[in-house]
């Protein structure tokens, strides 16, 4: 059975050869940034928030409109007279610079804003990463994910110009 793997990782050229090798296909998106919380930590307020700021970056700058279009190739596929055919399913890797093309802007100025915040939301679960996974002491955490969160706020503002 065919199936579309669509996550943040891996990002490395030999695991997406494995996964092909497996036999699935994939959309990898390393624009999708990591919260900055443990969970003992979490605070539903900040979660929105970041959230918030992750779909207006991820909307605006045609990570969402690259997902749905593949996604209907695919069901325009089943459910056309040809759905006995091999499907053609995706094996992407949705870099900034490939995201953005899906995005529909017609200013080079408001598309440069748009790649940059794309390019800033793949530095958040760098900066996030640490606090989830690696970071002990409390005021770290806090100051870590806190600064994660702020570059996540930028990129939304950036995008949210861009539009």
């Amino acid at each position: 059975m065919p199936c579309v793997v669509i996550y943040d990782g891996p990002k490395n050229k030999e695991s997406r050869d494995i996964l092909e090798q497996q036999g699935f296909e994939y959309i990898i998106l390393p624009v999708d940034p990591l919260i900055g919380a443990k969970r003992e930590f979490l605070d539903p307020v900040e979660m929105v928030v970041f959230n918030a700021d992750v779909m207006k970056v991820l909307s605006i700058c045609g990570v969402v409109r690259l997902l749905q279009e593949e996604l209907d190739k695919i069901t325009e596929q089943l459910s056309s007279e040809e759905s006995e055919k091999e499907l053609e399913l995706p094996h992407i890797f949705a870099k900034p610079e490939k995201c953005i093309e899906h995005a529909g802007f017609s200013t080079p100025s408001a598309k440069a804003k748009a790649l940059a915040a794309l390019h800033i939301v793949t530095k958040v679960a760098q900066v996030n990463y640490p606090v989830c996974f690696t970071l002990k002491d409390l005021d770290q955490i806090c100051l870590t994910a806190a600064a994660g969160h702020e570059i996540m706020g930028t990129a939304a503002h950036l995008a949210t110009q861009a539009r």
